[in-house]
C-alpha cells in the first residue's frame, strides 16, 4: 500500500501476474512537463469506419510522440512499429479498441488502470506514463491499416532514427513492440523476442538495454493479455532502481 500525495488515502497498485507480492511505485504526483502534442483531429470522439481511410497519407508525423520536456527523466522508451489509422485519427498510441497494449501494461502493473485511448490520450494518462518514466515513439511515423504495408526501406530508416533518439535520450531501456519489424529495421533477421545483445545493433549505446516484445495487435494470435503482461513485467523489473 502506498500513500497518495493528493489526499493521504492509501491505495494499492496492481500486482503483476508473476512475481507475486511485488508492487511498483505509484507515479510521481508532481506535474511532468510534456512535449507539446496536437489535439485529436476528431475533437475527442471515436472515428467511424468510413473516416479511417483519410488518415492513410504520406505524412511522416501521423501521431505525436509521448515525451517529457526533460528527456533525462525517461526510464523506458517504448517503440511501436507505426501508427494505425485509428491511432492517427485520434493522435494517441495503440488507440484502436481491441489492441492489447494498454490492457497488458495495466496487468503488468505499469499503469494503475487500463488506459482508454480510443478517443485520444488524456492529460492525466499522459502524466501517469511520464511520471513513471515511460515514453512512446514509433519506428515509422506514417499511418497504415497494417504494419506489413511498410517498406523495408522505411523500417531501416526508422531503425536509424531510433538509434539517434536513444543516443539523445539515454533511457535505461528501450522496448520495441514487434519482432518482424525489429528484424528488418535493425538488419537482424535471426533475432528472437526478449533482451537483445546490444553489440549486435550497429551504433546502439552499450549502456541502454534493448528488448523486443510481441506486437500487441489482436492480429497476433500467438499472444494473450497475460503473456504480453508477463513480458512487459520482465522489461520493467530489469530497470535499475530509481
Amino acid at each position: 500500500m502506498t500513500p497518495d500525495a493528493a489526499d493521504g488515502v492509501k491505495r494499492s497498485f496492481p500486482t503483476p501476474p508473476h512475481g507475486a507480492g511485488v508492487e511498483i511505485d505509484p507515479p510521481d504526483s508532481s506535474h511532468v512537463p510534456a512535449r507539446e502534442r496536437r489535439a485529436s483531429p476528431l475533437g475527442g470522439r471515436k472515428p467511424v469506419t468510413a473516416e479511417l481511410a483519410q488518415f492513410q497519407t504520406p505524412d511522416e508525423h501521423a501521431m505525436d510522440d509521448i515525451l517529457p520536456v526533460d528527456l533525462a527523466t525517461v526510464r523506458l522508451l517504448i517503440v511501436g512499429v507505426n501508427p494505425g489509422l485509428w491511432t492517427a485519427a485520434v493522435n494517441a498510441p495503440f488507440a484502436r479498441p481491441g489492441n492489447r497494449f494498454w490492457p497488458s501494461l495495466n496487468r503488468a502493473g505499469l499503469t494503475d488502470h487500463t488506459v482508454d485511448a480510443s478517443r485520444g490520450l488524456s492529460v492525466p494518462d499522459e502524466q501517469q506514463l511520464l511520471g513513471r518514466g515511460i515514453a512512446l515513439t514509433n519506428l515509422v511515423g506514417r499511418a497504415t491499416a497494417r504494419a506489413d504495408e511498410l517498406t523495408p526501406s522505411e523500417l531501416r530508416d526508422g531503425g536509424r532514427r531510433v538509434i539517434e533518439r536513444v543516443h539523445e535520450m539515454r533511457p535505461d531501456a528501450v522496448a520495441v513492440a514487434g519482432i518482424t519489424a525489429f528484424r528488418t529495421a535493425f538488419g537482424l533477421p535471426k533475432s528472437k523476442l526478449g533482451r537483445q545483445e546490444t553489440g549486435t545493433v550497429v551504433g546502439w549505446p552499450e549502456d541502454v538495454a534493448l528488448w523486443v516484445v510481441p506486437q500487441p495487435s489482436g492480429l497476433n494470435a500467438h499472444e494473450t493479455i497475460d503473456t504480453l503482461a508477463a513480458k512487459w513485467r520482465e522489461v520493467w523489473d530489469s530497470l535499475p532502481a530509481e
